[in-house]
């Protein structure tokens, strides 16, 4: 259990950020407004190695988004709970404060010589429900055992949206980065309580006068590592220029996609290069921009400039049942090169495509393999109404 020290506004949504990153840990989550959160973590500890370490990894994620916390644990919530707001201790060793009762009831006690937890439930259950009222010994009952607790679980958020008000305001792109690495960890909290990654996030930079400035970081593949985050982000940030001052940020992802866990072999493969080669594509998206590195899909058109898209590298390749049976090129000149009647020796066509007619772009060709003069092997075509021209060289 931990209580977290927000802002005091919005406490409710700084709390419910801390709660999806926490249900990482354990899916039993609950929140203890305005301040508090309970976790139950009894079937995480033999996963996470014990409580030490389990508690070393909360605060250091906790402390990471940006909460102080205070750590107590007890075998039920409500003692847990009292236990962090007295800074720890034996149950009966609290002081009565604990509890939030009104000021004047604290004082009537502090006038009957009870100023703890175990002196006050010492004194007549009768007594305590005729001064104070049932829900106080309720209270007792739920913190010592002898009272179930129904809890409402907390269900982390199909979306992820933060924001966070910068100390200063900021001119350079990469100083944002810095406070972007707290809500980034955030993200990647909630993407594992959900078992899910994601393809792309927005980072949105807020000034004082004019609309707000958007980063758009897209993914080879799903992920949800804060640092690979970063380093993607860190990249972008470095191509932008400010056209304002930056008050805020807002980071938000949508979209999330199961995400599997990673299997471990006990010996080395030398063949698994896979995610490296997906992490270097992806920031040189994030540095040339995602125009300049993609894969290419076949398009079902028969003008060969207009047969494939562009598509995210490893995305989409043309079924066997769908190959061309006449030979193609992987080189395209674009635009095509005029040639003239002697630059070249027929080997091989026609194959005639007429095509476009419907969209202003007609085509009307005769394919051939031939020999250039430079002993390539090259793909020309003459126009029906017109010249000779190289399209394509196969070698």
């Amino acid at each position: 259990m931990s209580r977290g020290h927000a802002p005091p506004e919005p406490e409710r949504e700084a709390l419910a950020a801390a709660a999806a990153w926490a249900c990482q840990f354990t899916p039993r989550v609950s929140l203890e407004p305005p301040q508090g959160m309970v976790a139950e973590v009894e079937g995480s500890l033999r996963f996470f190695g014990g409580f030490e370490p389990l508690k070393a990894k909360l605060q250091q994620g906790l402390t990471d988004l940006g909460f102080k916390a205070v750590f107590a644990f007890a075998p039920t919530a409500r003692a847990a709970l009292w236990r962090a707001a007295g800074g720890g201790g034996a149950l009966e060793e609290l002081p009565v404060a604990v509890t939030g009762l009104a000021p004047e009831a604290l004082e009537l006690l502090s006038g009957l010589g009870v100023r703890t937890l175990g002196e006050l439930m010492r004194l007549p259950r009768e007594g305590v429900a005729l001064r104070f009222g049932q829900g106080l010994l309720r209270e007792l009952d739920r913190a010592r055992g002898d009272l179930p607790e129904p809890r409402e679980f907390f269900v982390p958020p199909a979306r992820f949206s933060a924001r966070l008000e910068l100390p200063a305001q900021v001119t350079q792109a990469e100083s944002v980065l810095f406070a972007a690495r707290r809500l980034l960890a955030g993200l990647e909290g909630l993407l594992a309580a959900r078992h899910a990654g994601v393809r792309r996030f927005c980072l949105v930079l807020l000034h004082r006068d004019l609309p707000p400035t958007e980063l758009k970081v897209g993914l080879a593949t799903a992920g949800r590592g804060a640092e690979h985050f970063a380093r993607l982000l860190r990249e972008h940030l470095a191509r932008t220029t400010l056209c304002a001052a930056v008050e805020a940020i807002r980071i938000e992802a949508g979209d999330f996609e199961v995400l599997s866990g990673e299997s471990k072999n006990f010996f080395n493969d030398p063949h698994t290069g896979g995610e490296k080669w997906l992490r270097l594509v992806e920031r040189l998206q994030a540095r040339l921009g995602s125009s300049a590195v993609h894969g290419l899909r076949v398009h079902p058109d028969h003008r060969p400039e207009r047969a494939w898209v562009c598509v995210f590298p490893g995305e989409g390749f043309l079924p066997k049942e769908e190959k061309q049976n006449e030979p193609r090129p992987l080189w395209l000149l674009e635009p095509p090169r005029r040639l003239g009647e002697g630059e070249f020796v027929l080997l091989a066509g026609p194959e005639r495509i007429e095509s476009g007619w419907w969209d202003g772009a007609e085509a009307r060709r005769d394919y051939f393999i031939a020999r250039t003069g430079e002993r390539s092997l090259a793909w020309i075509y003459r126009e029906r109404e017109g010249g000779w021209f190289l399209h394509g060289i196969f070698a």
